[in-house]
């Protein structure tokens, strides 16, 4: 996983880099005339995105009295950034972002998106070309015959599911894989397998709803060839530092959206539709956990794959410790993914 793992760590130190140089931390949003820098994950291009959340937006402003300013970007690695300087106050994260936001940017969970009904979950998939005869088999059959493309390395479905479900367990690098190895945003990846440049990619059943109302005609030409099992739904965070006041208004605000009766209610469905959603309910920090599961599995394997027995023995520790740690909690949670034995 090393080109994955040079990739993750040249974007956070660039987004570090860029955001320390050219800006100093933002006042807290007490201090700032009650104006809230709200970050969204761009799974799409930022007009697109734009599009449906800035009627949210309007409502959440007309809720709380709030001024929102929205920061849009296709770098996760930028948006934890961004929190981490106080340049964004409350954002809308993938798991895997909001889990490294709790870590590393003073940032927690207050929300989780619906999708559909109470529940929040969606799943990461393989795609390929409708017309491509590839199956899940041949790709484990390796061989350097395959263009891949990957997700951001800090993608949730893009990158540390497809890892944790697939690669590792079966102990294949996809570098040594495939013949070749691209690592771009989900829609940028949906496109490529559409037009053929890329032979299979991952993405996420999210994504797929995006693009089949934006371009049916081009959605046709895709087709799942694997779903891993329900992954936690993106979340609403924010950071520890805000105005206890502040923050309890932005999460009455997710938590009320979309549930007043009559036109105002159907108004804000609305708006929820266009976002694919449902609707908001209330999570901690622990909503993250399946996703430490699956970042404690990928790192042992990747430990069993470099071969020294100091890295493999730390990071089973952490794994077998995490393990225990979530059995505690909740006896009934299902495991992590088990690496492969290093060959």
């Amino acid at each position: 996983m090393k080109p994955v793992r040079l990739l993750a760590a040249a974007l956070a130190a660039f987004a570090a880099f860029a955001l320390a140089s050219c800006n100093k931390p933002a006042p807290a949003a007490s201090d700032a005339g009650q104006t809230i820098s709200f970050s969204v994950l761009s799974a799409e291009d930022q007009q697109s995105m734009a599009k449906v959340w800035q009627p949210l937006f309007d409502d959440m402003h007309k809720a709380t009295g709030l001024t929102i300013k929205p920061f849009y970007a296709t770098s996760y690695a930028s948006l934890v950034e961004a929190m981490r300087f106080n340049q964004t106050q409350a954002g809308w994260f993938s798991a895997l972002p909001a889990l490294e936001a709790t870590r590393r940017a003073n940032a927690q969970v207050i929300g989780r998106i619906l999708t559909k009904g109470t529940e929040g979950s969606y799943r990461s998939v393989l795609i390929v070309n409708n017309s491509s005869s590839i199956t899940l088999d041949d790709v484990l059959k390796c061989g350097k015959k395959y263009n891949f493309g990957i997700g951001d390395p800090k993608s949730t479905s893009g990158t540390l599911a497809p890892m944790s479900y697939i690669f590792v367990p079966h102990n294949i690098e996809p570098a040594a894989c495939f013949k070749t190895v691209k690592s771009a945003d989900h829609k940028a990846n949906f496109y490529a397998v559409a037009s053929g440049l890329l032979d299979v990619a991952t993405n996420n059943t999210v994504g797929l709803v995006f693009y089949a109302r934006e371009n049916p005609e081009l959605a046709k030409k895709i087709k799942v060839i694997w779903e891993s099992p329900e992954l936690p739904e993106s979340s609403i965070v924010v950071r520890k530092d805000l105005d206890p006041a502040v923050r309890e208004k932005i999460r009455q605000f997710f938590l009320s959206y979309g549930q007043a009766p009559g036109a105002e209610g159907d108004k804000q469905r609305k708006v929820l539709q266009g976002l694919t959603y449902t609707g908001f309910a209330p999570v901690d920090d622990s909503y993250l956990d399946p996703v430490r599961q699956m970042e404690a599995a990928t790192n042992l394997g990747e430990a069993k794959h470099s071969g020294d027995k100091a890295k493999i023995a730390a990071a089973q520790k952490a794994f077998d410790d995490l393990a225990a740690e979530l059995a505690a909690k909740n006896p009934a949670s299902p495991p992590a993914p088990a690496p492969a034995p290093a060959k």
